[in-house]
């Protein structure tokens, strides 16, 4: 199972054979399977297609495939390279483009590469358009362009810059204020494009930045997931630097995590939550996050007056629901930040902004700015799985178990008890079952996952 088709996009490891990882074959085949749907879609003339890539090694080879791919079919491509997730998708409707491509396989090791795709608008595409490509591929309906009508590919350096200006021009965003508080910041850019483009953004702020990762080879210096047993390195050089804070991004830039100045996590469910709470305190409304993320954005919503909503888990529905109930901010626990004044994307650069400005304002320390909110606890675990899992009979199994319980089979499983939760889920991006329990302590929160993984164990017979 190391080739994952989802209504998202395509994703895999490099090499071995077609169809069962990322092979060339299986790249050339998912961008006609894309470009052919967007032709379906439009009575244009000409198409247009936004590329970037983070900096995997595959990166090159997949990105030249693709880009060639869409050409063969007659689209035009503007090529970012090297760029981000949020680049591309601010890049897209400044670019009026159709369309928009990112070779990412965001948090998953180096051996994994990915398409992710976007509509028009620069944001991911429904399930149903999903679905659609999926169809195209498998059956390969694909309709070339002839030699007098290929597509052109025009090269374009300069969209991080311009996203930087874009997160600047925020009224929210403050830059004097950043620049006058002198920050001191850590950044590991876990040797991706997030090495480049945070880096940039903090010295436009006034900010003193201190790189670690920052190299953009796509050797991934440790686990590219930015959780607390990946970053031992940049929490003991937030310490012995006397930085006001650390922070972390995933190889394309769409999550962002920050160590206190204690060399703490600062705890990545906690970078929405404080930077929602400083957007609330300035433009009062609703937000929304997905089951999987931390009670704590309720509470903070609720102190400034404002309604939270959850959605299933996924970046399209966490949008879905933002756009129906009007959120002024959302995202994931994840570390993914929603800012719909800029664009409705997990964006880093929009967060790292909005929380320099926050503590400028609020003239106190990262840890003690944590402190201040409610303390809960997560432990996020997982099980491999194997064909002979049924997944959908030991969810079943489990709702039925805890049916007395508050239970929500919207996405997965949820049960939430008085003080605590839990989420079983099939990933979209992983062979596994992911459980996510939340309490006010981590003993207990840890506690829970083991009582629930142990009955899941049961009713599998693993």
């Amino acid at each position: 199972m190391t080739l994952i088709k989802s209504i998202s996009g395509i994703r895999g490891t490099i090499g071995g054979k077609t169809g069962d990882n990322l092979t060339p074959v299986d790249a050339v085949k998912f961008a006609s399977a894309y470009g052919t749907w967007l032709k379906s879609q439009s009575n244009k003339e000409k198409l247009t297609v936004v590329i970037g890539r983070d900096a995997r090694i595959s990166g090159p080879m997949i990105h030249s495939l693709v880009m060639n791919t869409l050409v063969g079919l007659g689209i035009d491509v503007v090529d970012l390279d090297l760029s981000t997730t949020p680049t591309v998708e601010v890049a897209v409707p400044l670019e009026q483009a159709d369309g928009g491509i990112i070779l990412t396989a965001s948090h998953n090791p180096k051996q994994w590469n990915a398409l992710k795709l976007l509509n028009e608008k620069g944001e991911f595409l429904s399930g149903a358009d999903g679905a659609k490509i999926l169809e195209i591929a498998e059956s390969e309906a694909f309709d070339f362009a002839d030699v007098d009508n290929l597509g052109e590919i025009t090269s374009n350096d300069a969209f991080m810059d311009i996203h930087i200006d874009e997160v600047l021009n925020l009224p929210l965003v403050d830059v004097e204020a950043v620049k006058a508080a002198k920050f001191k910041v850590v950044v590991d850019g876990v040797n991706s494009s997030g090495g480049v483009i945070i880096p940039k953004l903090l010295e436009q702020m006034g900010v003193e930045v201190v790189k670690l990762y920052c190299e953009p080879n796509g050797h991934f210096p440790h686990n590219p997931e930015p959780l607390k047993e990946h970053l031992g390195d940049i929490c003991e050089l937030v310490v012995k630097e006397k930085a006001h804070f650390g922070i972390v991004v995933d190889p394309d830039v769409d999550r962002l995590a920050f160590i206190s100045d204690d060399g703490e996590m600062f705890g990545e469910e906690y970078t929405l939550v404080a930077v929602a709470d400083y957007v609330l305190s300035k433009t009062p409304g609703n937000t929304v996050s997905n089951m999987s993320s931390s009670r704590a954005l309720r509470d903070i919503t609720e102190k400034h007056g404002g309604t939270y909503e959850a959605s299933a888990v996924g970046e399209v529905n966490v949008v879905e629901l933002m756009k129906k109930n009007n959120a002024v901010i959302g995202g994931e626990g994840n570390g993914g930040i929603i800012y719909p004044e800029l664009h409705y994307g997990r964006d880093s650069l929009v967060g790292v902004a909005l929380f320099l400005t926050y503590l400028a304002g609020k003239k106190m320390s990262v840890a003690a700015l944590r402190a201040s909110y409610p303390q809960y606890y997560m432990s996020k675990n997982k099980i491999e799985l194997t064909p002979q899992i049924n997944v959908d009979a030991i969810l079943e199994a489990m709702a039925t178990k805890y049916a007395n319980e508050d239970i929500s089979t919207i996405d997965g499983v949820k049960i939430d008890f008085a003080e605590e939760w839990v989420h079983l889920r099939k990933s979209n991006t992983e062979p596994i079952i992911r459980i996510y329990t939340e309490a006010k302590g981590q003993d207990k929160a840890d506690a829970l996952a083991v009582r629930i993984i142990d009955e899941i164990k049961q009713v599998a017979g693993i």
